[in-house]
């Protein structure tokens, strides 16, 4: 393959999934200026704006509870036409959190200024995970699968306390209800753009597997205008990878986080990174608390003192900051499991090359239909096409990706000399479901295709769970054990897998669950 060919494809994959980026970040905490440090006092304070903590900040609003949402990123505004998010085709510096120098799969990229961007990449010993930063956390550029899953896979991976009866009566319920989920309609699917999403439906069923339409957080009319020229396109070209520039897509910003706001008991503040988390000498909880630039430089520095204290600041960087208070001794006695059952959800990316179907270019997306195999809760696992971006050339190439129910755990593990925890992944983790996810894939692209594995190539994840887990560090509300009003409610929680399905919709639906019941037992009491 000529390298023109290679450096677009792979960078197309990559910029598409959110897959990984290599490189190390530049600091930027402008050492030698004095910055001024003042303090704040709040009820509740919520560390993250994404699923769980967009779902928190409205139920306990509604429960007529104010809080402070800390958001290290910026708000991401779209509309019509607008260019808020940047391009996978011509990334620049609103792509990367805090200005890595990128170097994708071996092909050097240019490296950009540090900036408030979209991804942050953590790096760990056998595994790297993506991250999101913005209003609306991972619900910005998530390609936006919505599954709940069926009750048996559910009862075999999650704490059976869940309940999932109810779970499925109301809290998955109002999850769907929050962010207008819908599946493509037909006349976009027989569009020329959608071919791909055509080919993967007939090869699938070709092969003998289930395949449906997948739930979306999306109003398609927005992609049918596309196609009657009134806006630019975003989701008939598949430019829609790293956040939807026409709007249409429901993310947690537009939906949860400004149901919040509307309550007015709710103040989101951007640009606010947390550096470290403590209990305080009275009991309360302590958050320390840089305010930056959009280029991280540092404009004040904050100690914010709440009577409760919600980490919800995604999977990666919750458990960070958790463990860094437990080895420092900020948070005494914390649970001895702490880092511990992180899992993968299993996740594959591949590059499907066809020579016997041209999938064409552009691509219409993001997702319109995938394969579930849940018959067996054991290897539970679905496939779904996703479309590339606007590639400069027909490379007759799309996407598969795949997740299951994951077996293979690592952990997080804490180096006093960085001040950080690592994470720590076993060779050969989540085998048998890869070679099980492999086998599908392979049945579906048939034997005039080429599949290249980008996961074999860096190992990574996009959908990172555990390390904080219910039954392990928290209680099913997420309470952490031991420690009155500090709470996890985002992907920490999990143990490690979502049964088969991406884990945004158990993720919001878990922490409904969660903030019902701390609204009913906690409110009044210990905040």
């Amino acid at each position: 393959m000529a390298e023109i060919s290679r450096r677009s494809l792979l960078t197309g994959a990559t910029a598409a999934a959110g897959l990984t980026v290599l490189g190390a970040p530049q600091a930027r905490a402008g050492a030698r200026r004095r910055v001024p440090v003042t303090r704040e006092e709040h009820r509740l304070v919520i560390v993250g704006s994404g699923f769980g903590g967009g779902v928190a900040a409205l139920r306990f609003a509604q429960a007529g509870v104010p809080s402070l949402v800390l958001e290290r990123g910026i708000w991401w505004p779209t509309g019509p036409n607008a260019e808020t998010f940047p391009r996978a085709t011509s990334p620049d510096k609103r792509v990367m959190w805090m200005g890595l120098d990128p170097e994708l799969f071996g092909v050097p990229m240019p490296v950009h200024d540090p900036y408030t961007g979209l991804l942050e990449l953590v790096k760990g010993d056998g595994m790297n995970i993506m991250c999101a930063a913005g209003v609306g956390g991972g619900s910005l550029v998530y390609q936006g699968m919505t599954l709940q899953p069926t009750e048996d896979v559910f009862n075999a991976t999650m704490p059976e306390g869940l309940d999932f009866a109810r779970m499925d009566r109301v809290h998955y319920p109002r999850v769907a209800r929050m962010l207008k989920l819908e599946t493509a309609p037909d006349e976009l699917i027989a569009g020329d753009t959608y071919r791909p999403s055509r080919v993967f439906a007939r090869n699938a069923e070709r092969a003998g597997y289930e395949v449906s339409k997948i739930p979306m957080p999306i109003d398609w009319s927005f992609a049918l205008r596309e196609l009657k020229g009134e806006m630019k396109p975003a989701y008939t070209n598949g430019d829609c990878s790293l956040g939807v520039n026409n709007g249409g897509k429901h993310s947690v910003d537009v939906t949860y986080i400004a149901a919040a706001r509307a309550t007015g008991l709710v103040t989101v503040a951007t640009r606010h990174n947390v550096t470290d988390v403590a209990m305080a000498a009275d009991g309360r909880w302590q958050v320390h608390v840089d305010r930056i630039s959009t280029d991280g430089t540092v404009l004040e520095q904050k100690i914010i003192t709440a009577g409760a204290l919600v980490m919800a600041a995604g999977t990666a960087n919750t458990t960070k900051l958790l463990m860094r208070a437990a080895g420092k001794g900020q948070i005494p006695d914390m649970p001895d499991g702490l880092g511990t059952n992180w899992g993968t959800n299993g996740d594959r990316i591949y590059v499907w090359t066809d020579f016997a179907d041209d999938f064409g270019v552009p691509q219409g997306g993001p997702v319109v239909y995938g394969s579930k195999e849940w018959d067996d809760p054991a290897t539970a696992n679905t496939v779904i096409q996703a479309s590339l971006p606007p590639l400069p050339a027909n490379l007759r190439s799309t996407m598969l990706v795949g997740y299951g129910v994951s077996q293979g755990r690592g952990q997080f593990v804490y180096d006093a000399r960085k001040d950080d925890a690592v994470l720590r992944w076993p060779r050969g983790g989540d085998g048998p479901l890869y070679d099980r996810l492999h086998e599908r894939a392979r049945k579906i692209t048939g034997s005039a295709s080429l599949l290249l594995d980008t996961n074999a190539i860096v190992p990574s994840t996009w959908h990172p769970l555990g390390g904080a887990s219910m039954g392990v560090v928290c209680d099913l509300a997420g309470r952490v054990l031991g420690h009155r009003g500090l709470y996890v409610l985002d992907g920490a929680l999990m143990p490690g897998t979502t049964a088969a399905c991406n884990p945004s919709m158990t993720i919001a639906a878990v922490a409904e669950r969660a903030t019902d019941e701390l609204v009913a037992q906690d409110v009044g009491t210990v905040f």
